[in-house]
């Protein structure tokens, strides 16, 4: 297990805890390869039948480090087994509750639809703000979004990259349940029990059947997702955006 993803278990279920509070849990190669092992052990041990993806903090997770970005050092940020951070296409028979207590955004955002059920705070919130980078949410953003909210919606939260609340995301289905700041982790143990009293294989089958309905497209969206992104990676502005964010200054679009 990696320093900065922890790994626990109570019971039946597995605890999986971003540790990178400092970087506000920015994906980097440590915490990549954490969570692809963490994933492969929670599915080893035919004792755990749910996880639960947590994070400490005061932000969920804000994506990927887009200081590793800018230096040239995508690559890390993604495992041949399980893409983007170690888990957004992480093959998975068990599922992963995302406990979401604060702001998850861009590949954080991604990484809470790569779950399969979703519990946050009141005071959570979701974006993917990508485009103010000259970035796409190329970590299944674009291709999870809009089966998961109306059309609509998912269109405004990817080409504006502003965020929507937790208590929006609720109302619009994306969040399962709920909760008070400070509850976001028991809450999430509340709905792991209501799946453990149910015998596991039939839940795994289950959610076999549900995840084989997206599976072809979510293989055509990354495709075209990943075509896409390199276009973008040799326009001028890709280079500009992080650069821009690092500088802590407005970035100048060219357009090119």
């Amino acid at each position: 297990m990696s320093d900065v993803v922890r790994y626990e278990t109570e019971g039946r279920v597995a605890v999986i805890t971003l540790d990178r509070p400092e970087a506000r849990n920015a994906i980097d190669g440590r915490v990549a390869s954490g969570l692809e092992a963490a994933v492969d052990r929670l599915e080893a041990d035919p004792d755990v039948w749910v996880g639960i993806l947590a994070a400490e903090g005061p932000v969920f997770c804000a994506g990927a480090d887009l200081k590793a970005i800018s230096q040239g050092r995508i690559a890390e940020l993604s495992t041949p087994g399980g893409g983007f951070a170690g888990f957004a296409r992480k093959p998975r028979t068990k599922p992963i509750i995302a406990a979401v207590h604060a702001l998850a955004v861009a590949g954080g955002f991604e990484l809470v639809l790569s779950c399969d059920l979703v519990v946050a705070s009141r005071s959570a919130g979701f974006a993917l703000p990508e485009v103010k980078r000259a970035l796409i949410a190329g970590a299944g953003g674009l291709v999870r979004l809009p089966r998961r909210l109306p059309r609509n919606v998912a269109t405004e939260i990817a080409l504006t990259g502003d965020p929507i609340t937790a208590e929006r995301a609720h109302a619009l289905g994306l969040v399962n349940r709920l909760c008070d700041e400070g509850g976001t982790l028991a809450a999430a143990h509340e709905l792991a029990a209501a799946i453990v009293v149910n015998a596991p294989v039939a839940v795994r089958l289950s959610k076999r059947v549900i995840d084989s309905a997206d599976e072809r497209a979510d293989d055509e969206g990354f495709a075209t997702s990943g075509r896409l992104h390199g276009e973008l990676e040799a326009s001028e502005d890709f280079k500009e955006g992080p650069l821009a964010f690092i500088e802590k200054r407005p970035p100048r679009w060219t357009g090119r």
